[in-house]
């Protein structure tokens, strides 16, 4: 179909894992902007439904540079938001060269053709998980220490497109937005996702799950605090070349989380400690940098944000989570995971691009 005049001078935008949670958010908003979107997906881990209406489903994976590549060419995209990434982080140390051939390999092709395309900007969302942990509050011009592969992957991203702004002149953007919640979030994943599967479990007459003594800290984020910004991002001069901390700031413990989804379903929060992991025991971020330069001043409190959350939930209905079929290695692999048991939080990590393999 050849393109009017009209479509032709809108920018043209590619989102990778849009088909996904933030993806879908993010693509949305930009439609909103008047770009013309493409997303590109695996639908591993998102469902074709939630594209927006006006953005072009290609149906593949980041990893397949051949596929990648023909993209580009074809769209010659004026900004590339990349949210596609494996993003089960306390799994990660456990699936290395399938986190890595994804998360970090399917990263490369997209700033490859980036550059040789000249793409006026190249957003990618990485993860506050490349803080590790001991940062508190995260503050973007700490060094990163990121501490499993996941945050591992994020960072080596966001050094490459450094290098590539250094070397190439392509402009780049770096979200590290954290625990993100919201309509879209894929609640049967079994390994991230903690509000997802504690709705997936109440509405299976399941107890809630929880690692350790539930007294970890986060700052959960409703989606509608953080797929605008990024979106919107492209439009801000001041923001390229910068990382920026992205979300909501009050920090709250899993067993308070646990207590407002239970009250929200008008259920007893029954709950079931499972040992504790090694993880990050408290994670929250400043995000004075993003409310100076991208006007980003969270809203959605976190009562509102179940209950919308909630809404949409019901409405879908519960989901059977699918374990992961090819662990590489299972030495201190949680017994709950080789059992094939529904998690009840990650790390650091609540943000679900869709893999696109996203």
């Amino acid at each position: 179909m050849q393109m009017t005049n009209h479509e032709v001078d809108r920018p043209c935008s590619l989102v990778t894992g849009g088909a996904g949670f933030i993806g879908s958010h993010v693509a949305r908003h930009a439609l909103g902007l008047g770009h013309r979107v493409v997303v590109l997906d695996d639908l591993s881990g998102g469902f074709a439904d939630q594209v927006p209406p006006g953005a072009e489903l290609e149906i593949g994976s980041v990893t397949d540079s051949a596929l990648v590549s023909r993209l580009f060419d074809k769209h010659k995209f004026d900004y590339v938001y990349h949210l596609a990434a494996y993003a089960a982080e306390g799994l990660s140390h456990f699936i290395r060269r399938f986190n890595y051939t994804v998360n970090l390999l399917g990263s490369m092709n997209l700033i490859n053709e980036s550059v040789k395309s000249g793409t006026k900007c190249f957003v990618f969302t990485s993860s506050i998980a490349v803080y590790g942990k001991g940062q508190v509050p995260m503050l973007e011009e700490m060094t990163p220490q990121p501490e499993d592969p996941y945050g591992i992957s994020k960072y080596a991203v966001e050094l490459d497109l450094r290098a590539a702004a250094e070397m190439f002149g392509l402009p780049y953007i770096v979200f590290r937005p954290h625990n993100v919640y919201g309509e879209h979030q894929n609640i049967g994943d079994p390994y991230r996702n903690v509000l997802g599967i504690f709705m997936n479990q109440l509405m299976s007459g399941q107890p809630l799950t929880i690692f350790g003594d539930g007294e970890q800290t986060r700052a959960f984020s409703h989606i509608d605090d953080v797929a605008p910004h990024i979106a919107r991002s492209v439009e801000i001069p001041a923001a390229y070349g910068q990382v920026f901390n992205l979300g909501a700031d009050e920090p709250y413990t899993v067993n308070q989380l646990a207590e407002v989804v239970a009250a929200e379903f008008a259920s007893p929060a029954a709950i079931r400690h499972l040992p504790a992991r090694n993880e990050v025991y408290s994670a929250w971020a400043s995000h004075d940098k993003a409310r100076r330069l991208l006007d980003a001043v969270p809203h959605v409190g976190l009562a509102e944000g179940v209950a919308r959350m909630a809404r949409w939930a019901r409405q879908v209905g519960s989901r059977k989570g699918q374990p992961f079929d090819d662990i590489e290695i299972r030495q201190s692999l949680p017994p709950s995971w080789a059992r094939g048991e529904a998690r009840s939080e990650d790390r650091t990590e609540d943000q679900p691009a869709s893999p696109v393999l996203p």
